[in-house]
């Protein structure tokens, strides 16, 4: 999807029996206002899918496969997301597909990489969140361990995959040839695990759950109020002088137990305490109005109405309006990223399964009228 973000033809090659497993991931689904009695598509499958077009192709079939090798020939990239093995055993493997196209990008994505005693078993994003690291620290210090709310594994893989076709793209230019990208979820959650990975690495520490807290800054987290919680982020000596300055305890930046950041984490329940006592005080709103200004990160805890009603989520645009051909006029979350000499759009709203077959196999492979119906009637192409 970021990739058709950036204005690239983006194909979408689906089974025709039901297409891709998100169209059923619901409710919530998009209400059907086209009058065809089919059931509208999930919200989950249309947060993910602008700026592609779609086609049902039966793999399996000698049809299917010719007509895939045919587009593969005319493709820079190839974005896959099979177990290893499965695809070379169709006639679709890298090493099969490069001899069609030597300048094709082929990107696999998969829950364990292409190597490795795990390589042939399947991953979802909170298995491997489970399994990698994530799930240990995310959670209340004496909670269970619970998952991010979102699919976060998914995303960070789905980026590292975005800059590695990027950069695949680049040597392509210089070398003329095209490679094989082997992009797992759980080499991009080890990855993502970041300076919590460091600490286990370089001072043998074990890392767990904290909430909100941050294990090497201190005060970095959520913190009560009278009516709810506040967000708060000093993330050096200087930001908690002004903190403590504007919220009225002056007297804990001279305090012994709290003069640095290393003297902090290491009285962290005696700050937190009275950083707790003194916000309680007042309510959620009092504290956000006096802190405005002060020099230091806060923030609320929006809830997602709050989060898309938020004056600069609105003054940057994130929110765009498509017309859908099932569902009407919907919104959807645009590209996150603004550039100085290019806007990103969304020129297509998530399609219809099978909704480009004949447009895709008409203008890029040249297709007649009759080979394309000898091709439905023959089930190698949906009936769509």
């Amino acid at each position: 999807m970021m990739l058709g973000d950036l204005g690239a033809e983006v194909i979408k090659v689906e089974n025709p029996k039901g297409g891709d497993d998100t169209r059923a991931w619901g409710p919530p689904y998009a209400a059907n206002k086209s009058g065809d009695g089919e059931r509208g598509e999930s919200a989950y499958f249309l947060c993910v899918n602008r700026n592609k077009k779609s086609i049902t192709v039966d793999m399996k079939s000698e049809g299917g496969r010719k007509l895939l090798h045919e587009l593969v020939a005319k493709s820079d990239i190839l974005v896959e997301n099979y177990l290893p093995g499965k695809l070379a055993k169709m006639g679709m493997g890298y090493e099969q597909l490069k001899e069609i196209n030597p300048r094709l990008i082929y990107a696999s994505i998969t829950g364990y990489g292409q190597t490795g005693p795990y390589a042939d078993r399947p991953g979802y994003d909170v298995i491997i969140e489970a399994e990698a690291g994530l799930m240990h620290i995310t959670g209340e210090a004496e909670g269970e361990p619970v998952k991010v709310g979102v699919a976060i594994t998914d995303l960070t893989t789905g980026l590292y995959a975005h800059g590695a076709i990027l950069a695949a793209l680049i040597k392509r230019g210089i070398s003329g040839r095209g490679q094989w990208i082997d992009c797992s979820l759980i080499d991009s959650q080890v990855a993502s695990l970041a300076n919590i990975a460091s600490n286990y690495l370089i001072g043998g520490r074990e890392a767990k759950r904290m909430g909100t807290s941050h294990p090497s800054i201190v005060p970095y987290q959520v913190l009560p109020t009278q009516d709810s919680f506040v967000m708060v982020g000093a993330g050096n000596d200087g930001q908690f002088k002004k903190l403590c300055d504007r919220i009225g305890l002056p007297h804990l930046v001279s305090d012994p137990r709290f003069k640095t950041n290393a003297d902090r984490v290491q009285h962290r329940q005696e700050l937190i305490a009275e950083l707790t006592r003194r916000l309680k005080a007042q309510s959620t709103a009092y504290w956000l109005d006096l802190l405005t200004g002060a020099g230091f990160p806060f923030a609320p805890i929006n809830n997602i109405q709050q989060t898309f009603d938020h004056p600069q989520v609105k003054a940057r645009g994130l929110v765009r309006t498509v017309h859908h051909d099932r569902a009407g006029p919907i919104q959807l979350v645009g590209p996150p990223v603004k550039y100085s000499d290019f806007e990103p759009s969304i020129r297509l709203p998530p399609p219809l399964l099978g909704a480009h077959t004949r447009e895709v196999l008409h203008d890029v492979l040249g297709y007649s009228e009759e080979t394309i119906h000898h091709l439905r009637q023959n089930g190698a192409i949906g009936p769509q």
